[in-house]
């Protein structure tokens, strides 16, 4: 099993099971006494192949093997285990139900456990995410992937000056291991210690330690204004010809980050054209079209009227949603800067939600039965629940912003749960906002940005659910423009503390001076005062984004 990378800075790549998931050192450990049913010889041997098939990314075969050991030796929790990891990155509440059922059957495995919070942390439950690691450090305490993964989770609790000790507790132990060489620079990162952490970012690259991750952080450190040695020796790992397609694909963003810097920006798109081709991401648009259909046939002024008096009457939700890369995270540090406001970061509790009732299925376009079990108590039941998750992070917060910017889709759900949560929608002009995630390195969620033609398309249905939202909930969106934002802070600024319902605070205007963990690609951004030269930044790159500009037709502001 490949040392994984730290979550924070992995959940933008490419996930797969084998590079994600912490496995026991002996692939088939011995069972602990009175722990679990006996194990024979066959079992053994299906569950070697199970793994090597996982190994492979043959996914299908490793589960039928898996499942012919349980259908043998019933409640076998190897087999549980490795059932698991084949849903990490493709179905986590299956993940979730097998590493469950591992730790129910070995609850004195570390490793089970480990497995079990990593994949809490995924789906935003940081509780029980820290419990099962935090067990799996009892059980095993100089285990150096808990002590990373609890370090990762509190990064993403916005406690990261709890994840720092931690990973210089697991280099104590383990001074060359990848989790912990690239965990606590991007700890230091996240608290805005930028220097701090390219000096240990520097020392992994001179050691070859995860190195094309290592690159892909050190070069979001930082602005470059004179071209760096690290570009070249960048460009030199880039001719190695038994590059792998991921490491090709990070050290090309790598590249087009500094090149951008540089202002050569021909060169950039070139190498960020590269990057996204060998990520050999696909998205099914058609599809998408469909779904986005189904939610604008399904969420009519009709339905709101009927369940006008469902959900949970709290104001304290405040959800900011848009594009990725729209200013959402400077508008949740903007708003968090108040003394009665908490910025949550990006939760995925909403979207778990909607998976629980069918509604975030894309390959379901019939919300019938998922309407039908919107009566009075399940929606209650869910807003209150989703309150005292919010509640853990801020139990005295007027307000509490969660900025996971797809939550766009789910503005439905949001207005039936919390008719009077506040709803931020971030805009962006089109062809800056679809840059600007054209050239980060995201993972397979957002397999839409790979595809410069398919981006526009992609951003066109956006467009069109949001006119959708807004026009069956009138009133109840607050759109900020990022432009608008960016010409007259303070001006803007006061237009949404105002739409929270506080009164001015001048803290606001100084965003960047807050503290705290920032966990999102804006780290650096978010740390400095107001800028402008992200506006109609997609003019540098004009000769090469024509088919993104004939994509998004009239929403592109030329």
């Amino acid at each position: 099993m490949r040392n994984r990378l730290p979550p924070a800075w992995a959940k933008h790549l490419k996930t797969q099971p084998s590079v994600k998931v912490a496995m026991p050192k002996a692939t088939l450990p011995k069972a602990q006494p009175n722990a679990s049913p006996p194990r024979s010889q066959a079992d053994d041997m299906l569950l070697r192949q199970a793994l090597e098939l996982q190994q492979a990314k043959r996914l299908p075969e490793a589960e039928e093997l898996c499942l012919r050991v349980l259908a043998r030796t019933p409640n076998h929790p190897l087999a549980y285990y490795i059932l698991g990891t084949l849903g990490i990155g493709y179905d986590n509440e299956k993940a979730l139900r097998y590493f469950a059922r591992a730790v129910a059957e070995e609850p004195q495995n570390p490793y089970y456990h480990l497995s079990l919070g990593e994949t809490y942390l995924k789906v935003s439950e940081f509780t029980p995410a820290i419990r099962h690691i935090q067990q799996a450090l009892d059980l095993k305490p100089d285990l150096v992937e808990a002590l990373c993964a609890l370090g990762d989770a509190y990064n993403e609790f916005d406690k990261g000056e709890l994840a720092l000790p931690l990973f210089e507790k697991a280099l104590k132990i383990d001074r060359y291991h990848p989790l912990a060489r690239l965990g606590l620079p991007y700890a230091l990162a996240s608290l805005g210690r930028m220097d701090e952490a390219a000096v240990l970012l520097k020392e992994a690259i001179d050691r070859r330690i995860a190195l094309p991750t290592a690159y892909g952080a050190l070069v979001q450190t930082r602005n470059f204004t004179e071209e760096p040695p690290e570009l070249e020796s960048i460009l030199a790992e880039l001719r190695d010809p038994d590059l792998g397609s991921e490491d090709a694909s990070a050290l090309h963003h790598a590249a087009g980050k500094v090149l951008n810097d540089l202002g050569r920006y021909k060169e950039a798109m070139v190498h960020y054209k590269k990057g996204n081709q060998a990520g050999g991401h696909k998205f099914d648009l058609e599809n998408y079209r469909r779904w986005i259909d189904a939610m604008i046939e399904t969420f009519t002024p009709e339905l709101f009227a009927s369940r006008a008096a469902y959900g949970n009457p709290s104001d304290a939700p405040v959800f900011v949603v848009g594009m990725p890369r729209s200013g959402t995270t400077l508008t949740e540090q903007i708003c968090a800067s108040h003394p009665n406001v908490h910025g949550a970061g990006e939760l995925g509790k909403l979207r778990r939600v909607a998976n629980g009732i069918g509604l975030a299925n894309r390959s379901n376009t019939n919300f019938a039965e998922s309407i039908a079990t919107f009566t009075p108590d399940l929606t209650r039941a869910l807003a209150g629940e989703h309150l005292a998750y919010l509640r853990e992070r801020a139990p005295d917060a007027l307000r509490i912003v969660d900025k996971m910017p797809h939550n766009f889709e789910l503005i439905g759900l949001i207005g039936i749960l919390f008719p009077n949560a506040r709803i931020i929608h971030c805009r962006r002009d089109a062809i800056d906002n679809c840059i600007s995630c054209f050239v980060l390195r995201f993972n397979e969620a957002h397999s839409y940005s790979a595809d410069l033609q398919t981006l526009g398309l992609y951003y066109r249905e956006y467009d069109r659910l949001m006119r959708h939202w807004n026009k069956v909930l009138p009133g109840r969106i607050f759109e900020n423009r990022y432009e608008a934002l960016i010409e007259n802070q303070e001006q803007q600024s006061r237009r949404l503390i105002d739409y929270l319902g506080l009164p001015w605070d001048d803290a606001c205007l100084r965003f960047f001076d807050r503290e705290g963990s920032v966990n999102t690609y804006s780290r650096w951004q978010v740390r400095q005062p107001i800028y402008t030269s992200s506006i109609k930044r997609w003019r540098n790159y004009e000769s090469e984004i024509q088919s993104l500009i004939e994509s998004l037709g009239d929403l592109a502001e030329t």
